[in-house]
């Protein structure tokens, strides 16, 4: 099964498009997740929304006139899927695009960056090679030596960030900043300055979305889910916060993503069990 990595209903967003996911080389992969590629081919005026929860990731997505560095994001996006296309993309590692940075990833927010800032080459030019007709691992092979003219020294803290949320992601029981500040022993202002250096979001938010994840995958895939225990085990005490922080980020409420993830199983007449 494809790691959903913030995808709403991949299952049923797959028999939409394509996705393929690649790693990169070697000496890349202590900063960078893996390459992406997305495409499709829809006739006459069909269209899909694909809904994304962010990861705490800089994305660098090679799409035709709009190509950038983006970085994270503390709200789900919707993506439309129309006509014909493609779509490549760097999914770096949390804290992996620092090193090649070397600013605060928070200056990204909100803020996309020109790859040739960066890169040395023009968006115009990966645009011609990445969204041609060459085999995807050729794709990624250029990818590879784009960023190879450019690797920066591995960096300590960096890989401490990318543990930290590695271990958020994977232990669902982490609900406050206090948690990782013992776990990790590091000061909360430490753990909250590095956050912003290498992540771009604040480690409280981090939490939050992959925890607000967790809440929207229990759902999604029909497990028994009795939304004030859900509240609760998600270290809210009051089921209207949890309502308004679900709302604030998958972008409607948890009664409301129950109903359409219904649906959506209808549509493909799948059980989400």
């Amino acid at each position: 099964m494809t790691p959903s990595l913030g995808i709403l209903h991949l299952d049923e967003g797959q028999l939409q498009y394509q996705l393929t996911r690649l790693l990169p080389a070697d000496e890349l992969q202590p900063f960078v997740r893996h390459y992406w590629i997305v495409s499709w081919n829809f006739a006459g005026s069909e269209s899909y929304p694909q809904h994304v929860i962010p990861n705490p990731c800089v994305n660098l997505v090679v799409e035709r006139n709009k190509t950038f560095f983006f970085g994270p994001s503390d709200r789900k996006f919707t993506y439309s899927i129309h006509g014909k296309g493609l779509v490549f993309g760097v999914k770096f590692k949390p804290g992996g695009f620092f090193p090649f940075l070397q600013a605060p990833v928070s200056g990204l927010y909100g803020k996309p960056m020109d790859v040739s800032r960066l890169l040395g080459v023009s968006a115009a030019s990966l645009e011609d090679v990445l969204l041609g007709d060459i085999l995807i691992e050729e794709k990624a092979k250029h990818m590879d030596q784009i960023l190879s003219a450019c690797l920066p020294a591995e960096d300590r803290e960096a890989n401490l960030i990318y543990d930290i949320v590695q271990h958020i992601e994977q232990n669902r029981d982490i609900l406050r900043v206090d948690e990782l500040s013992t776990r990790f022993n590091l000061h909360t202002r430490k753990l909250q300055r590095l956050f912003n250096q290498y992540v771009g979001l604040s480690p409280k938010t981090v939490i939050q979305l992959y925890r607000l994840q967790n809440a929207a995958e229990c759902i999604e895939h029909g497990f028994p889910c009795d939304l004030g225990r859900l509240s609760q085990d998600l270290g809210y005490h009051d089921q209207s916060h949890f309502i308004k922080d679900f709302k604030s980020i998958i972008g409607s409420t948890p009664e409301e993503y129950m109903q359409w993830s219904d649906a959506v199983s209808a549509n493909t007449g799948r059980s989400r069990l």
